[in-house]
């Protein structure tokens, strides 16, 4: 359960409209910053770390002056992970006059809100959306992302899959968004191409379904010897629960939509042995330990997914502004891509497409009720 500062605290968010202002400066005097994501809805255990993150980042940078010379705002807008709201959202933060915009945290939210910005020229930076096409198509370049994408995720579940499980016939099923059909994309091609290695069942489900049971028959009557699954908890939870309840024990490898503490929850018992891919472990890292330390002492528990991604985007955005003297996206995205920032995530900046050079992924299982990573 979270603890009551942090329910406090959420409960706050999601208030629609929601404005964070860190400081008394009047709004002239003020840079104002954009933090997009789910605060509300099954997905705010991804939203909400990231929105707590920017603040202590925020926080600190006031404390010391600002950005040059001026107090950071944040303008927190609530887009439940959903596209038709996010695309909203980014109306209402580029009316409101943000100059860039930590988000959003749903590849498909992202996706969604990207056109609005663009044509704004308002930098965005997200610590979780995944999906390859938003730097790899060339169709967002106002687009940035402190951690790795889906392909690489992909290819790190399949050779875990059949590598380290020794599975050669694999069930691959996602949940048609943009995220985790991109993911089992992905996962599916690099199975094609591998010797010895077949797809014996690729499908889709329908996300918020209260019963999986036949895409679990499938599975079973498919004789997959493992299953890799592209989307988010609330879906995989269920899915877990009920291969389990049937005495389906071959293993179930996902990525960093199922690596939070969310599912474990929910799934419970049988979330035990549960693989993820996620972010590289950077715990020993200064950083890292001073950022959860202000999480631990500020709400009494450990932060939760992404909160150290939008730590190091925070952190990256306005260095950016403060190492180009501007908040003018020219010369943002200069900085961006020229300088190099020490971060929770690590030393990182960007390359020419905006994915961040410097991160990666690992794999996580469920041990005792904790995700560790598998050495």
């Amino acid at each position: 359960m979270r603890s009551s500062q942090t329910l406090k605290w959420a409960l706050s968010l999601a208030a629609a409209g929601c404005l964070v202002w860190a400081g008394a400066a009047t709004a002239a005097d003020t840079i104002k910053l954009g933090v997009a994501g789910p605060h509300s809805g099954d997905l705010a255990s991804y939203g909400i770390p990231a929105t707590k993150a920017a603040k202590f980042v925020v926080d600190e940078l006031n404390a010391k002056g600002g950005v040059l010379g001026k107090k950071v705002a944040l303008l927190v807008e609530d887009d439940v992970c959903k596209p038709e709201v996010a695309a909203n959202t980014a109306a209402k933060l580029v009316s409101d006059g943000v100059v860039a915009v930590l988000g959003h945290i749903c590849s498909g939210a992202t996706k969604a809100a990207l056109g609005t910005y663009n044509d704004a020229k308002i930098i965005v930076m997200s610590p979780s959306a995944t999906n390859p096409a938003l730097t790899q198509s060339g169709d967002y370049p106002n687009f940035y992302r402190t951690i790795a994408s889906d392909d690489m995720q992909a290819k790190l579940g399949v050779e875990f899959a059949t590598g380290k499980l020794g599975a050669k016939k694999l069930a691959v099923i996602h949940d048609k968004g943009d995220y985790g059909k991109g993911y089992a994309e992905f996962a599916k091609k690099y199975l094609e191409e591998m010797a010895g290695a077949e797809v014996v069942l690729y499908e889709g489900i329908t996300p918020g379904a209260v019963d999986y049971s036949a895409i679990v028959s499938k599975i079973k009557q498919s004789g997959a010897e493992a299953v890799l699954y592209g989307g988010y908890h609330p879906e995989a939870s269920k899915i877990v629960t009920q291969m389990r309840k049937k005495r389906m024990e071959i293993p179930f490898v996902s990525d960093d939509g199922v690596k939070d503490d969310t599912f474990i929850k929910v799934a419970k018992e049988y979330a035990e042995g549960v693989y993820a891919s996620g972010p590289m472990d950077t715990s020993e890292l200064p950083l890292y330990k001073m950022a959860v330390k202000k999480h631990q002492d500020a709400f009494g528990e450990e932060p939760g997914a992404f909160y150290k991604e939008a730590y190091a985007a925070t952190t990256a955005l306005l260095n950016a502004i403060q190492k180009a003297g501007s908040t003018e996206y020219a010369a943002m995205e200069k900085a961006l891509r020229s300088e190099w920032v020490d971060t929770p995530v690590g030393k990182i900046s960007f390359d020419a497409r905006g994915d961040a050079k410097g991160v990666g992924f690992s794999m996580y299982q469920v041990k005792d009720g904790k995700y560790v990573e598998v050495k």
